[in-house]
């Protein structure tokens, strides 16, 4: 009996180790591995904090199909550290919204595009850090097209 007793023991002590090293492994993970791969990257100040801020205006009249200017400026050449802040501003009387064409996501800002409408008045702003080329257009007026080109800073 007692070699019984001493195997149980054993397998006992097995488990129990087990256990043990699947905690610490975990509390790793959480602690530690988590929240590093979820940081923002590294992104310098003179990009987060642009010289300047580029204005669009949703013009009125935006809301007719015959508009073709709708988006002021319909393509805005932008230039990281210098005007890469975009303020779109609503000066129509009706609601419009900024949605680029294929989903797109800023490393460091998040995901493109106004959460819901942008109502007369009211303005949308982002906060551009990498280098790419985006079509977008308004969901309730898909005739509203506008095209941000963004590049690195020339000088």
């Amino acid at each position: 009996m007692s070699t019984t007793t001493t195997t149980a023991n054993a397998y006992g002590v097995g488990i129990m180790t087990m256990i043990v090293g699947l905690a610490a492994v975990i509390v790793f993970y959480q602690s530690f591995y988590l929240p590093e791969s979820l940081q923002k990257p590294a992104v310098d100040e003179h990009i987060l904090h642009p010289l300047n801020t580029l204005n669009i205006d949703i013009i009125l009249g935006s809301a007719n199909a015959d508009q073709t200017d709708n988006y002021q400026p319909k393509t805005a050449n932008i230039q990281l550290g210098v005007d890469n802040h975009v303020i779109w501003f609503n000066s129509d009387d009706i609601a419009h919204t900024v949605t680029p064409d294929e989903p797109t996501v800023d490393s460091y800002s998040g995901e493109f595009g106004s959460i819901g409408v942008i109502r007369p008045g009211e303005t949308y702003e982002f906060v551009f850090t990498e280098s790419r080329e985006i079509p977008y257009h308004c969901e309730p007026h898909p005739w509203m097209t506008g095209l941000l080109e963004i590049t690195k800073q020339r000088f």
